[in-house]
């Protein structure tokens, strides 16, 4: 199930803190676990060669789309041509505090939708810390 462009905000700022225990539930498995996924290759595209993301079987990451999709916090929105959401998710010193949980909810449905174009996105993004400090932000907010 998914959000749309037109009751996203109210329908995300109607969830309890109850409602989002289950995905806040997973920061402390997300920061002990060491792999994400598997890379293979390299693959050779043309004359350039590449490692290629592997991200299948991983329960976390699926635990975590099932209850990004149950929640829901997917909206359905056109994220490919979101500008403003990619300069915050590729700024390393971007404070993610300062934006509110719908829109958090919007980076994340970019990422998510992203991985099915990009394979490895999702998986990228748990590596890297970055949807741990999404979830943190959305927990810090929901603290005050």
């Amino acid at each position: 199930m998914t959000l749309n462009s037109e009751n996203y905000i109210e329908r995300i700022n109607a969830f309890t803190q109850e409602d989002w225990k289950p995905l806040l539930d997973l920061i402390p498995e997300i920061e002990k676990t060491e792999e994400f996924g598997e890379y293979h290759g390299p693959e050779k595209i043309g004359e350039e060669e590449y490692t290629l993301p592997i991200c299948f079987n991983v329960p976390l990451i699926d635990r975590f789309l099932d209850i990004a999709y149950e929640m829901p916090i997917i909206i359905d929105f056109n994220w490919a041509a979101w500008d403003e959401g990619r300069e915050m998710a590729r700024n390393p010193d971007f404070d993610f505090n300062t934006i509110d949980i719908p829109t958090k909810c919007k980076i994340i449905t970019a990422i998510v939708r992203n991985d099915r174009f990009c394979e490895g996105a999702l998986m990228n993004a748990f590596e890297s810390g970055f949807m741990v400090k999404m979830l943190k932000s959305i927990k810090q907010q929901l603290d005050m």
